[in-house]
């Protein structure tokens, strides 16, 4: 295939892989919302909701290691679609336990576990394969438009599943899911996944899973930025458990916060994903990701601690339903501040054949703390006040990053920075 056409199979990627994302987010965050408010609403307890937080967590943790095995060693295009299928096969099969014996806590705590498999699994695969769908050129747009799809449908879905809920039954949920979920396969049928690779999985020497896992450890061992992110990763998701379990926790139980407009200001989160993703598609790649990352983080923990002055000061209702789209719209800017630019280097920087691996183990790090949290704050959020809770997460969570990326650290993985600072001393004219 000639560079002509090349270039315009991988535009065709770019709007295929962001509309395919798009539908199956929204289905996937439909049923998330509703899903959610049906455990609170039945069970008012925040340990409750954290189960089947830690059910969405867990398994993907678990598994992660293994898929990167798989995804390194077979077609990415097949695990892809086989993970799209089974997810279609599991909410079919709720759908059908709902009908015929009602919804229950293990129906979904099981469901929620075969769903954190496959989008895990479908997930790993797509984000090693974007440097065999799209050009070079075109990296930091394609991880910015895949954000931006994720954006419009957690922009849409709270606020539909927030009108909906209560409106139509819980089986109206589960086929929106699995419609969405039929149409992202039939898109994802229709792309290359090795355009631009120059990776062949039938060329590839097999080594044994423990071996091939083992050279996955050994090369993130050379990369110091991996090893500096896989660090952050671990401790901030661990204390952003504080903000996943309290966010619903507070609103719903504390401040009982109506589902419209709680679904709203889940929609205001991605709306502030959404305007930071627009602004990465247009503007030049960040230098220094790292560096912009550790302040996106220290944002975030910023925004978590003013979560709960509500809980604090005296708010009128309205004042309230404000403030958290405010709240909300600040923490996706943030988060999208500090995911795109990360995201965008360890696309161009790890070897194509060990991205499967290393994403699986970067995300496997990531959540490896996550159910634990999810089961801490879950038991604290039920017997101590969750404003103080909060606000210490907040502390440690910046506290985290401010350690972790110290300006040494950050000079070690950009050490272009060291080489402008020299120049730039330089440039100084010495004092007489």
């Amino acid at each position: 295939m000639n560079e002509a056409l090349k270039l315009k199979k991988a535009t065709y990627h770019l709007w295929t892989f962001t509309i395919s994302k798009l539908i199956s987010a929204f289905g996937a965050q439909v049923y998330a919302f509703a899903i959610s408010f049906y455990i609170l609403q039945a069970t008012g307890s925040a340990t409750s909701f954290a189960a089947n937080l830690i059910c969405n967590i867990l398994p993907r943790t678990i598994a992660a290691p293994f898929a990167g095995y798989f995804i390194d060693n077979y077609s990415r295009k097949k695990i892809v679609i086989f993970s799209q299928i089974a997810t279609t096969l599991a909410i079919g099969s709720l759908l059908i336990f709902s009908i015929t014996s009602g919804l229950s806590l293990a129906a979904i705590y099981t469901t929620s576990c075969v769903l954190s498999l496959t989008s895990m699994f479908s997930g790993v695969a797509f984000s090693s394969s974007i440097t065999g769908l799209v050009d070079q050129n075109r990296i930091q747009k394609a991880m910015s438009l895949n954000q931006m799809s994720i954006s419009f449908a957690s922009i849409g879905s709270p606020a539909v599943g927030g009108l909906l809920y209560g409106a139509v039954s819980m089986p109206t949920f589960l086929i929106l899911y699995m419609t969405a979920s039929i149409l992202a396969v039939l898109l994802e049928m229709t792309m290359n996944f090795s355009l631009f690779s120059s990776r062949n999985p039938e060329e590839d020497i097999k080594e044994p899973m423990w071996q091939s896992m083992r050279s996955g450890i050994a090369y993130i061992k050379t990369q110091s930025l991996l090893m500096t992110v896989i660090w952050i990763a671990l401790l901030i998701n661990f204390f952003f458990g504080a903000y996943q379990v309290g966010y619903s926790f507070i609103l719903i139980e504390k401040l009982k916060i109506a589902s419209k407009q709680f679904g709203l200001t889940e929609g205001a989160f991605a709306a502030g994903m959404l305007l930071l993703s627009i602004y990465f598609t247009v503007r030049k790649e960040v230098k220094s990701p790292l560096k912009v990352s550790k302040w996106g983080i220290i944002g975030m923990g910023v925004i978590m601690a003013a979560i709960v002055l509500p809980l604090i000061l005296t708010f009128q209702h309205n004042l309230i339903f404000g403030y958290y789209i405010i709240l909300q719209l600040g923490l996706g800017t943030m988060s999208t501040i500090t995911n795109t630019p990360i995201m965008v280097i360890l696309q161009k920087q790890i070897d194509d054949r060990y991205k499967g691996r290393v994403f699986s183990i970067l995300e496997t790090m990531a959540m490896a703390l996550m159910p634990l949290g999810m089961v801490l704050y879950g038991f604290l959020y039920d017997v101590f006040p969750a404003h103080w809770i909060m606000i210490v997460s907040s502390f440690l969570f910046v506290s985290v990053i401010l350690v972790l990326a110290r300006p040494s650290v950050i000079r070690r993985v950009h050490p272009e920075m060291n080489n402008k600072n020299a120049v730039m001393m330089k440039k100084v004219p010495s004092s007489v």
